[in-house]
């Protein structure tokens, strides 16, 4: 009985194991989590940024873009402190040569000072975001 049973079963066994294999395998090697749909944009990660929190340049803070359109421009800035060497102290980016990081100041509404808020440029047209004045950092996709 088992002999005849065996060739009707190998054929939906082979296919659900076949489609069991391609679902698991497409979604476990692109570490994303699940498929968002086939319009949803992909925006890969610059070397730079691996290992780091990211943000969307549309997703940051709307004095945050106006500040990215100034470095764009090369200024002018609201502040005199924009533009000047970024020094790193805190070691939240990667190491590099002083005079390679160059801090700008995002406003923050109500605040009576330049408040926490930064981006933090580098030569090799990094961009990071701070909203806590440089406990952490998120890398600006653009």
């Amino acid at each position: 009985m088992l002999p005849r049973l065996f060739p009707r079963l190998l054929a939906p066994l082979l296919f659900a194991l076949a489609l069991l294999v391609t679902g698991c395998s497409a979604q476990a090697t692109s570490g994303k989590g699940p498929a968002t749909g086939p319009t949803a944009p992909t925006r890969s990660v610059p070397s730079w940024a691996h290992g780091m929190s990211t943000v969307a340049e549309s997703a940051l803070p709307a004095q945050a873009r106006t500040t990215l359109g100034l470095i764009d421009k090369g200024g002018p800035y609201p502040y005199t402190k924009d533009g000047t060497v970024f020094g790193n102290f805190e070691r939240e980016l990667p190491r590099q040569n002083r005079g390679y990081y160059h801090e700008y100041t995002v406003p923050t509404p109500g605040s009576r000072d330049r408040g926490a808020r930064r981006i933090v440029t580098g030569q090799g047209h990094e961009t990071y975001y701070t909203d806590d004045h440089y406990q952490s950092f998120k890398a600006v996709l653009r």
